[in-house]
């Protein structure tokens, strides 16, 4: 039997076993710890903002802007199939407001990816897409969303996306 009597009647566990135990509570320890400071080493290498400017009564026009860390890049909208994942935009329909044209990019970098056996176009440190709308109201909350894919020289992160809303006035 792994327990043993003292003289005072009380059970105590067998030095072997206490050692087990001390050895199993540290490991699951250590698994905690190293799955927490994982969890804290997740990239988000790019930092978005919104904002709106007003043509006149009837346009305005909304701008999104992404911040890339140093080292990292997105990719433009206009990628071909069987490219990395493009940078694509979503807007809700609403009633005070419909979108004029496509949501516009600046000229992007370009770069030939063996990986994809293709060129492909590109941003880093900062691009700002803009999106013109036409107001049925004068006034409108333009809301939607971004999606895109950050890679550095090592990786590519999983698609991200970022909701957002601005109001037109």
């Amino acid at each position: 039997m792994d327990m043993k009597v003292e003289e005072n009647g009380h059970r105590v566990i067998n030095q072997n076993k206490y050692k087990k135990m001390k050895k199993l509570v540290l490991l699951v320890t250590a698994v905690i710890f190293m799955i927490t400071g994982a969890f804290a080493q997740i990239h988000k290498p790019v930092k978005w903002t919104v904002a709106s400017k007003k043509l006149n009564s009837k346009e305005a026009v909304v701008y999104v802007k992404a911040t890339i860390q140093n080292g990292w890049h997105i990719y433009s909208q206009n990628v071909k199939d069987g490219g990395p994942i493009p940078t694509s935009f979503t807007f809700a329909n609403a009633t005070d407001y419909v979108l004029a044209g496509k949501t516009a990019e600046p000229k992007p970098k370009v770069k030939h990816e063996e990986v994809f056996k293709m060129d492909v176009g590109y941003f880093t440190n900062e691009v700002i897409f803009q999106q013109k709308v036409t107001l049925k109201k004068g006034t409108a909350t333009v809301k939607g969303s971004v999606e895109w894919q950050a890679c550095d020289a090592s990786q590519c992160l999983p698609p991200d996306e970022y909701a957002f809303a601005v109001t037109i006035k």
